[in-house]
């Protein structure tokens, strides 16, 4: 047998081999390994935490938040974050009483919440699953992910996105709101329903800081704790409150409640004014100020970001982008190791701030970084917002290519589509969402 021959038999064999056994990985779970490794190696030979946001643009100074105002409008449960898009209307709702809050106890405990440890990067299903669960849904989180990601790598589900599986696909109700505190949710798990907080995190086996969401369902007033069921970490675990709300601070106090919808107006009544969206956002601002003004340090970092989230739901995009100047500012101050590199995968503010105002090109440079340090270049916010500033900037053919990409990271993201629609170019179909 000639050497060239042998040698094409041992590729081959190696070639069955390799493929063999990524198919036992792949069947018996421990394909996340694989992926946590690439993802390790990758990490180490380009250290994200190295790569520094510097705005090129000029705004103004962000300005503080005008005083607090009883709204006119009827009460609103919608966004108070926009979507890749924009802000999506009000729906009005009944008139949210008056009546003093009734005072509460010094504790609560839910139970009938079904913990789920999460599959590999399957955070945000699992908790709505959980969340969910405890009204009684029978499913589990493989059904929230196929309609929160199609792609089974992307790396964030965002909180409307939940709430529009919740009011779509469960035959539920959801509330979500920013600017969030203790009490606010206490009062809920008082009155009985849990409440699925977005945090950031930090733990064994992840390199550095990440967002995470915990479904909270107790507290105890003595033992200044609540208890959470972690999808990472497991069930009924003990966080201290001032814990909680260093954590809950890096996601705005956002927080999502799912309920009936016969439960509206009792989930009204435990919001109060929060329930208006613009008394909401408004509030989510002067607390975001307050933070700015007494924090340091990446907690200012977060505070800054929070700022500029709240600016953009008002539409005051030009002191957004300078809140978020300020927050990439004192990005670069801080020590590498407490970075929270991974930021934008989950927060999309800056380009909405950047895109308003103009600066075309840092949203270009931010998306541009964002996708680079992301060990797989899976954020379709990214991709849209890249795609935007490209079309502003007379750059079709690189647009064209971004929401493509877009729609291979995303199936079915449709303000991709949208956009591929009004450049004249078909969007490839989108595929069926099997429950």
């Amino acid at each position: 047998m000639r050497q060239s021959t042998r040698f094409l038999i041992v590729i081959l064999l190696a070639i069955m081999f390799l493929g063999a056994t990524l198919f036992v990985i792949s069947t018996t779970g421990l394909g996340w390994r694989i992926e946590r490794l690439l993802a390790e190696i990758n990490y180490a030979l380009n250290p994200p935490e190295r790569m520094v946001f510097a705005p090129i643009g000029q705004t103004p100074a962000p300005q503080t938040a005008a005083p607090l105002h009883l709204p006119s409008s009827t009460p609103t449960i919608s966004l108070t974050t926009p979507t890749p898009t924009s802000q999506p209307p009000a729906t009005p709702l009944p008139t949210v009483p008056t009546s003093a809050p009734t005072p509460l106890p010094d504790q609560a405990m839910l139970s009938g919440v079904r913990h789920m440890f999460q599959m590999w990067n399957n955070c945000g299903p699992a908790n709505l699953a959980m969340a969910l669960s405890y009204w009684g849904w029978k499913g589990d989180q493989r059904q929230p992910a196929a309609f929160l990601k199609p792609n089974g790598r992307d790396k964030n589900v965002m909180p409307y996105e939940m709430e529009a599986y919740v009011e779509q696909q469960a035959g539920l109700d959801a509330a979500v709101r920013v600017g969030g505190d203790l009490n606010q949710l206490k009062a809920f798990i008082a009155a009985g329903y849990p409440v699925i907080a977005e945090k950031g995190f930090e733990g064994e086996g992840f390199d550095g800081w990440m967002g995470h969401y915990q479904v909270v369902t107790g507290y105890n007033d003595a033992d200044g704790q609540f208890i959470v069921q972690d999808s990472y970490k497991g069930p009924d675990l003990p966080i201290a409150y001032d814990q909680f709300l260093s954590d809950w601070r890096a996601f705005n106090y956002t927080y999502l409640v799912v309920y009936p919808i016969e439960r509206r107006q009792q989930v009204l009544e435990i919001l109060g004014l929060q329930a208006y969206d613009n008394y909401n956002i408004r509030s989510a601002t002067q607390k975001a100020d307050a933070d700015v003004a007494q924090l340091a340090g990446r907690d200012l970092f977060f505070a800054l970001f929070n700022q500029g989230a709240n600016l953009v739901a008002e539409q005051d995009y030009a002191h957004a982008a300078a809140a978020y100047d300020a927050a990439f500012a004192n990005y670069a101050q801080l020590p590498e190791a407490s970075r929270p590199w991974r930021m934008m995968w989950y927060q999309t503010g800056p380009y909405f701030a950047y895109y308003y105002t103009g600066r075309y090109q840092d949203v270009i440079n931010l998306a541009t970084q964002t996708l680079d340090a992301a060990n797989e270049p899976i954020l379709e916010e990214s991709f849209y917002w890249r795609a935007r500033a490209g079309l502003a900037l007379a750059d079709a053919d690189a647009a064209a290519k971004d929401l493509k990409q877009c729609l291979v990271v995303h199936p079915g993201f449709d303000p991709c589509i949208q956009e591929m629609l009004k450049m004249g170019i078909e969007p490839p179909p989108t595929p069926v969402i099997r429950q």
